[in-house]
């Protein structure tokens, strides 16, 4: 977690959304924009002072003494919008990250990323919570160049009016421009979404997510759903203590979380459903600290299915269901998003609708303004294989990682990409302690993507 600064909003629109906690000029006055300095990760980030550095060896300490395997570590850049804070601040906590993984002390960021390629420790993502406003073509080259492989980004809600009463800062549309860009440089893109919003009713926060999912000019890879809490020294607050706001009952919300998730296409992952925020600090929203799984119950009560990523991985099906796959098959879905053609390549079991890895191709627009991306080239924006973390370099005979899925996975989009793309290259968004991974398969680093030669395959 980054350390507390103002919303960059607030000079231009004159204060923060008004459902928001937290920020050095609210009534959590040492936690960051939109935390309230009570969630797990914030108690982390100020025990350690907000030293980036600090709060990774920490970390990875308590999770070492937790008995979990350490080699393969993704970063979540919490903390407010990371892209609003000066570029020194942001060189500095990005290249703490780096070293604290490889132990190296570095002066840059390319040489903190250098020396994380061959650390012990691999940093197989970064992900980094934006804005609309703070993810321009100057904020994603930033993002490459830190090793940042996922982007999520706050939307909060569709409609333009719903936008403006909540004083977001920005618009939808600057949402949609986002996310075409956003692809287009090859990130995968989670969007936070917050239902039961002022003026908006059951029916438009359904509607709302028909539109979300979709829509072409949204369809994000993942989604987290953050129903509205009233929480005090926002603005919400006080709508809501003079009786001009009211939360939806907690049964009503079960069932509004229930039908978006029934509305979840199989290449969205749900992330989280609900805020981390502790319950004695909430004066009204969600009173449940285990809204998917009641919404889950629901849907099982009502007939309606779950089909997100997280749903069907084969971890979560063998620890919830306790099934494994039986027979598993190549899967394609084909689907138009953000001005580019995307593919979803997956292997599953179809009869049990278990998900055992999957890749997201894309194709992208025109409009694309990364130079190793230009002319046509094809990128592979996620390569996953799900179940227990596997070592690297290790191999375990009863789990699904390190079998062959990913090279396979690979194989199959480098053919869709010469021989229905028509390119000539094809690039891979990979995360820093990856890259190696690629190597082996013929790829080679340019700029921040490893990238292959293709040649039209000859019968």
């Amino acid at each position: 977690m980054c350390k507390p600064h103002r919303c960059p909003h607030i000079n231009m629109t004159g204060n923060v959304c008004v459902y928001c906690p937290g920020g050095p000029d609210s009534d959590f006055e040492y936690s960051t924009q939109s935390y309230t300095g009570y969630e797990p990760t914030s108690m982390r980030a100020i025990r350690a002072r907000y030293d980036p550095f600090l709060q990774t060896r920490h970390r990875l300490e308590q999770l070492k003494q937790l008995g979990h395997d350490v080699d393969k570590v993704e970063f979540i850049v919490m903390g407010g919008t990371f892209m609003s804070l000066p570029d020194d601040y942001r060189d500095y906590f990005i290249r703490n990250l780096h070293d604290a993984l490889s132990g190296h002390t570095s002066t840059s960021v390319e040489e903190a990323v250098k020396y994380s390629e061959r650390s012990k420790t691999k940093c197989i993502g970064i992900t980094i919570e934006t804005r609309p406003d703070y993810c321009l073509k100057r904020h994603l080259s930033d993002m490459l160049k830190y090793g940042c492989t996922r982007l999520e980004i706050g939307v909060q809600s569709v409609y333009e009016d719903v936008a403006r009463d909540t004083n977001r800062g920005h618009t939808v549309k600057a949402v949609c421009e986002t996310f075409q860009l956003a692809k287009d440089c090859g990130f995968k893109v989670v969007v936070h979404m917050m239902p039961d919003l002022p003026n908006v009713d059951f029916e438009r926060d359904v509607d709302q997510f028909v539109q979300f999912f979709e829509d072409p000019a949204f369809r994000a890879d993942g989604l987290k759903i953050y129903p509205t809490l009233v929480i005090r020294g926002t603005g919400l607050y006080e709508l809501w203590k003079t009786g001009r706001y009211k939360s939806y009952p907690p049964s009503v919300l079960i069932d509004l979380i229930a039908k978006i998730l029934s509305l979840v296409p199989p290449w969205t992952r749900v992330y989280r459903v609900q805020r981390d925020i502790p319950m004695p600090l909430v004066s009204s929203g969600v009173e449940h600290g285990n809204l998917r799984e009641l919404a889950l119950a629901r849907m099982k009560d009502l007939g309606l299915q779950c089909r997100d990523v997280r749903t069907r991985e084969v971890g979560i099906q063998e620890i919830h269901n306790k099934v494994r796959p039986y027979e598993i098959q190549l899967i394609r879905r084909d689907y138009v998003a953000n001005g580019g053609w995307e593919t979803f390549l997956s292997y599953e079991d179809p009869e049990q609708d278990i998900l055992v890895g999957l890749l997201r191709l894309r194709k992208c627009s025109d409009e694309t303004f990364r130079p190793e991306l230009k002319g046509g080239v094809s990128i592979v924006r996620e390569l996953h294989v799900y179940g227990s973390v596997v070592p690297v370099n290790a191999r375990d005979p009863t789990k699904f990682q390190h079998q062959g899925f990913g090279t396979l996975l690979m194989e199959e989009a480098e053919r869709i990409a010469v021989e229905e793309h028509g390119a000539n290259k094809i690039a891979v968004i990979s995360g820093v302690g990856t890259r190696n991974y690629y190597r082996k398969l013929g790829y080679e680093l340019e700029g921040p993507y490893m990238c292959k030669s293709l040649k039209p395959r000859i019968e």
